[in-house]
C-alpha cells in the first residue's frame, strides 16, 4: 500500500453560509472563516473542504453555479479567497474545493445562450428534448421531487434536471462541455488549491434513448436512478476527466459516488488507475430506520462498513464520515441527543474514525450539534425540504406527519449556523441570521467545550492525536470480530505484529462482549475511552450504554 499525506490526514468540512459571520450580514464568509483557522488548526484538522463559495443564485445554497471562476458577493472576493488560501497553507493546512460539474445554474451565461433559441452554439451543453405526447419526454423523478424536466415555452421544449429545476444537466456527451469544465479545473488547480470533492460526479451519464422507467405503482413520476445513476460508459467521461486534469497534480480527490458499488472501487479509487483518491459511499447510512424500533440495523451496518473496509484494503482507500450537510446530525440519528448527548457523539466518532480511511469531520460534529425543530415550514430553507413539504401536504398529509420527518431527516438539521458560544446567535453573527440557530446553543457551544476537558471537542483531538500517532491506526489491515454481536461493534487494526482493538455499544443498553480465543493471551493496555474503566484481564468486557473503549494488544 502506497503512503500518501492524504491517507494520513483529517479533513473538516466548513459550509461556510452557516460556519461564521465576520460583517454581520447573517451568512457566513470568507473573512469568517479565515478567522477561526486557528481553531481548526488546535483541533488538529490538516485539510478543509469548503463547501461551494463560487458565484450562484442560490436556489441550492451554491451549488447551483452561475460562474465558476468567481466567489459569491455574500461570501466575498477572490482576492479573500486568496487570503484564505494563504493563510491556510501558512498553518500547514490544505483546502480543497467543491467541485460541481453534474450542473450549473439556469442563470450561468451557457444555459442562457443554450435556452436562447435551438441554433444556439450552447444549445447542446444541455440535455434537450421534445415532449411526448404533450407531457415530458419520460417518467423520470428529480431527486428534489417532481419531474427532471422543465418546460421551455421559448423553444418548445424540456431541459433535464437531475436536482432542482434552477439546474439544468450539462451534456457531457458534447466533448466542448468537458473541455470547457477540464480547462476551469486546472485554472482552481493552477492557483494552488490543494484538490476537490467532486459533488454527484456519479450522474454525469445518462441511459441512452431515456427510455421511461418500470411504473408498476403507477406514479406521476418514478425514481430515475437506474437512468443516470453510475452508468455504463461513465468511464470513458471519467478517464478523460482524470487524465486531462486531476492526475496531473499532488492533490486530495473525493468523488461523491452514489450508485458505486465496492465491485467498481478499482476503477474509481484504484491505487494505480482509479479516477479518485477516494469516494464518499452511502450505503451505511441508509440503515438508520431498518432496525427493530425503527432504530439501527446493527448487522447490517457491520456488514456494509466491514464490506468497504476489506474491498478496498489493498486497492484504493476510504473517506469517513457520519455528517455532511446533506445528513442529518449523527448524534441525533444514531445516538441518543440528551441525557446520552456527549457519550453517544464519542462512542459515533470512536467508532468510525479509527477505521481506514480518510476521516471527514462536518462542522458542529466535533462539539455534538443536534437536529433542529422548526415548527414551521417558512423556517426552514432547504429546497428539499420545501418540495417535500408541499408533496406531501397535496397528498394529504398532516402538517405535523410532514414535520416529523422534517425533523428526522431534513437537510437544513446540518445547516442551522455553527454555535461557536451562549453569546446572541451563538455567536455566528451579530446581524439576523439566514437560517435559524438552533435554540440550544446556550448549552451546546465551541466556548463550553473548550472550557471543558472531558468534552466532545477534547474526545475528538485525542482521536486525532492518537490516529496520527500509530502506523497501524493510519495504514492497517481491518478485521471484524464479535459479528454476530446484537450491540457491539468491535473491530481491530493490524500492522506488522502491532494490533489496535476497537469495541463500541451503539446502544442504551448494557451490554457485555466476549472477545475470541485469541485474545485470551494478549495483554492490552487501554488508549482511549469515554467512560473510566476498571481494568482487568478478562477476556469478557462488560460496557456501559454508548461506551467505547480503544486497546492496544501485546
Amino acid at each position: 500500500m502506497n503512503k500518501k499525506w492524504w491517507k494520513e490526514a483529517v479533513a473538516y468540512q466548513i459550509y461556510p453560509r452557516s460556519f461564521m459571520d465576520s460583517n454581520g450580514d447573517g451568512i457566513g464568509d470568507i473573512q469568517g472563516a479565515i478567522q477561526k483557522l486557528d481553531y481548526l488548526k488546535n483541533l488538529g484538522i490538516d485539510v478543509i473542504w469548503m463547501s461551494p463559495i463560487y458565484q450562484s443564485p442560490n436556489d441550492d445554497n451554491g451549488y447551483d453555479i452561475s460562474d465558476y471562476q468567481d466567489i459569491m458577493d455574500e461570501f466575498g472576493t477572490m482576492e479573500d479567497f486568496d487570503q484564505l488560501l494563504e493563510e491556510t497553507h501558512k498553518r500547514g493546512m490544505k483546502i480543497i474545493m467543491d467541485l460541481v460539474i453534474n450542473h450549473t445554474s439556469d442563470e450561468h451565461p451557457w444555459f442562457i445562450e443554450s435556452r436562447s433559441s435551438k441554433n444556439n452554439a450552447y444549445r447542446d451543453y444541455y440535455i434537450w428534448k421534445k415532449g411526448e405526447n404533450g407531457k415530458e419526454p419520460n417518467n423520470w423523478e428529480s431527486i428534489f421531487n417532481g419531474s427532471a424536466w422543465e418546460y421551455d415555452e421559448k423553444t418548445n421544449e424540456y431541459f433535464m434536471h437531475v436536482f432542482s429545476r434552477k439546474q439544468p444537466d450539462l451534456n457531457w456527451e458534447n466533448k466542448a462541455v468537458r473541455d470547457e469544465l477540464y480547462k476551469m479545473v486546472n485554472w482552481w488547480l493552477d492557483k494552488g488549491i490543494d484538490g476537490f470533492r467532486v459533488d454527484a460526479i456519479s450522474h454525469i451519464k445518462k441511459t441512452e434513448g431515456y427510455p421511461d422507467m418500470p411504473n408498476p405503482n403507477k406514479l406521476t413520476y418514478v425514481p430515475s436512478f437506474k437512468g443516470h445513476m453510475n452508468r455504463p460508459g461513465i468511464d470513458t467521461f471519467l478517464s478523460e476527466f482524470a487524465e486531462k486534469t486531476l492526475h496531473h497534480y499532488d492533490i486530495m480527490t473525493v468523488g461523491e459516488a452514489n450508485g458505486v458499488k465496492v465491485e467498481d472501487a478499482d476503477q474509481w479509487v484504484g491505487e494505480t488507475k482509479g479516477y479518485f483518491n477516494m469516494i464518499f459511499q452511502f450505503e451505511h447510512l441508509d440503515l438508520w430506520g431498518k432496525g427493530s424500533s425503527n432504530g439501527l440495523d446493527i448487522h447490517a451496518f457491520k456488514e456494509t462498513l466491514t464490506k468497504w473496509q476489506t474491498g478496498l484494503d489493498g486497492v484504493g482507500w476510504n473517506a469517513l464520515f457520519l455528517e455532511n450537510h446533506d445528513q442529518p446530525r449523527s448524534v441525533s440519528t444514531w445516538g441518543n441527543d440528551t441525557n446520552l448527548r456527549q457519550t453517544s457523539a464519542k462512542a459515533l466518532a470512536t467508532l468510525y474514525f479509527l477505521m481506514q480511511g480518510t476521516p471527514f469531520i462536518y462542522q458542529g460534529q466535533e462539539i455534538g450539534m443536534t437536529n433542529v425543530q422548526f415548527d414551521s415550514i417558512d423556517e426552514y430553507n432547504d429546497i428539499a425540504i420545501k418540495n417535500l413539504y408541499k408533496k406531501e401536504r397535496k397528498e394529504g398529509k398532516s402538517h405535523q406527519k410532514v414535520m416529523e420527518v422534517i425533523w428526522k431527516s431534513g437537510r437544513d438539521n446540518s445547516r442551522t449556523p455553527m454555535q461557536w458560544s451562549s453569546a446572541n446567535n451563538a455567536g455566528f453573527t451579530t446581524g439576523k441570521p439566514w437560517l435559524k440557530v438552533n435554540p440550544n446553543y446556550a448549552d451546546i457551544n465551541v466556548e463550553q467545550n473548550l472550557e471543558d476537558p472531558n468534552s466532545i471537542y477534547h474526545y475528538y483531538k485525542k482521536l486525532i492525536t492518537l490516529r496520527r500517532s500509530s502506523e497501524t491506526l493510519l495504514y492497517g489491515s481491518y478485521d471484524l470480530i464479535g459479528e454476530e454481536h446484537d450491540y457491539v461493534y468491535a473491530y481491530t487494526r493490524t500492522h506488522d505484529d502491532n494490533t489496535v482493538l476497537i469495541t463500541v455499544n451503539l446502544f442504551e443498553s448494557e451490554t457485555t462482549i466476549t472477545l475470541p480465543d485469541e485474545f485470551k493471551n494478549k495483554e492490552r493496555s487501554l488508549l482511549l475511552s469515554n467512560y473510566k474503566v476498571q481494568e482487568s484481564n478478562t477476556t469478557t468486557l462488560s460496557l456501559q450504554p454508548y461506551e467505547a473503549r480503544v486497546y492496544q494488544l501485546k
